[in-house]
């Protein structure tokens, strides 16, 4: 038991932290590529990590096709880091606070509504090409 979530508590760390490397990665090559007037980088983080979930609900959970270690490391600890709510809300304050409500408005429903979108459409994808 206690080797079990050794390894379930090491894959979820070693997935965070290449999660959340991975989301500076976005930020800082969407700040440079966009500027930094919207925060692209998150906002396709979440959009493109909420697919990736829908993906691998599929194949781990439904098709079980991967270990439970896999779905700590990937589900839990990567996308857990590299999507994040808690960025995506200071944000949208932040534009806020700037006085910029037509881009805090789009950036909070084009978050929520596409990330949901990408997650189901991955899902029914996914179901569809994985057999």
């Amino acid at each position: 038991m206690v080797g079990s979530v050794t390894g379930t508590l090491t894959a979820i760390a070693l997935g965070g932290a290449l999660g959340s490397v991975a989301r500076h990665g976005m930020t800082v090559y969407f700040d440079h590529l966009l500027g930094r007037d919207f925060p692209y980088g998150i906002f396709i983080a979440n959009i493109l990590g909420s697919a990736a979930m829908g993906v691998l609900f599929v194949l781990i959970l439904e098709r079980g096709l991967l270990s439970d270690v896999w779905r700590s490391l990937l589900m839990v600890g990567f996308l857990g880091a590299f999507t994040t709510f808690s960025t995506f809300s200071l944000q949208t304050i932040g534009l806020l606070q700037e006085g910029r409500l037509f881009a805090a408005t789009i950036y909070t429903i084009g978050s929520v509504l596409l990330s949901i979108t990408a997650a189901y459409l991955a899902m029914l994808s996914t179901r569809m090409f994985s057999g």
